[in-house]
């Protein structure tokens, strides 16, 4: 871990204030319901940029948490499950780039939920410019309780603001093959470094 002043240490102080800054306004938002494509507006920043001079994929991730959260907060479910003390944590994802974010440069991150599992909840973002997507990243979450376990998917679609999952044909039928295939054992089970 970098010490105070180093690069790692500044990126999180910025990502900490640029999520609360971004919390706060969404509530000031147009409301959306939580299966609606929520669309959230960026700019990069110089502390985006990696030695290459554009946008560091790293920063793609931490960009989609907090328009995962814009969503959450416009359609009023983030309310909800803060009451009950249940959390978001992502559990895979992948990203997919078509070309580079550039110092400056506004682009929006489209965000929705496409569907369910037993499990986790999986939704689909993308980095856009001028109606092109410029990269897209599919992301697998579970919802944690502060109290201890996990929330069912069943607990979960109860919340009011949360509603049915659409049976509009969004999810891809790989998808749910995708989040089998790449998950790691439970965290209280064994998960051994061991190259073949």
């Amino acid at each position: 871990m970098a010490v105070r002043g180093g690069e790692p240490y500044d990126r999180a102080v910025h990502f900490f204030f640029r999520t609360v800054v971004g919390t706060l306004l969404a509530r000031f938002r147009r409301p959306l319901g939580m299966w609606d494509v929520g669309i959230r507006t960026f700019r990069v920043l110089p502390t985006d940029l990696d030695v290459l001079r554009h946008m560091n994929n790293g920063v793609y991730l931490s960009i989609l948490d907090i328009a995962r959260l814009d969503l959450m907060v416009r359609s009023g479910v983030w309310k909800e499950l803060s009451a009950r003390g249940w959390y978001p944590v992502v559990v895979s994802e992948t990203i997919s780039f078509r070309r580079s974010l550039q110092l400056w440069q506004k682009f929006d991150v489209e965000t929705r939920v496409l569907g369910v599992d037993a499990k986790a909840v999986f939704v689909e973002q993308r980095f856009v410019v001028g109606g092109e997507i410029v990269a897209r990243a599919y992301v697998r979450a579970r919802f944690l309780s502060r109290s201890g376990g996990t929330v069912s998917i069943e607990d979960l679609l109860a919340v009011p603001g949360v509603g049915a999952v659409p049976s509009d044909g969004r999810m891809p039928a790989w998808l749910a093959g995708w989040g089998d295939e790449v998950a790691l054992p439970p965290s209280r089970g064994a998960a051994p470094s061991v190259w073949e």
